[in-house]
């Protein structure tokens, strides 16, 4: 199984940046694409972004331009850099492994972190 490692998350003012982490562990980490999702109080779990093991990506419309989601193989780590971040972009941010077999969605793997806390003020 794979473990998922979040950090990075904090409290950051509008407009300002954050960059988060997630340490992956366990089978083979360049075998799975990677994803961000987020939670928002009284609202679902939604795509973020996500990267394949090519450094394909694909975003969610309300953070395209805005978010850019890297990995580092080497490191087993992958990250989202946040910047232009507004009070929407609040939540509990998750990090996701699925097993890429050659085509990136919005669809979860069953792989989740324990999720990181972003809290942007107004």
């Amino acid at each position: 199984q794979v473990q998922l490692v979040e950090s990075g998350g904090g409290l950051v003012q509008a407009g300002g940046s954050l960059r988060l982490s997630c340490a992956a562990s366990g089978r083979t980490f360049s075998t799975y694409a990677m994803g961000w999702f987020r939670q928002a109080p009284g609202k679902e779990r939604e795509f973020v972004a996500a990267i394949s093991w090519g450094d394909g990506t694909l975003y969610a419309d309300s953070v395209k331009g805005r978010f850019t989601i890297s990995r580092d193989n080497a490191k087993n780590t992958v990250f989202l850099q946040m910047d232009s971040l507004s009070p929407e972009d609040t939540a509990v941010y998750y990090c996701n492994a699925r097993r890429f077999i050659g085509l990136l969605t919005t669809t979860p793997g069953n792989y989740w972190g324990q999720g990181t806390q972003v809290t942007v003020s107004s």
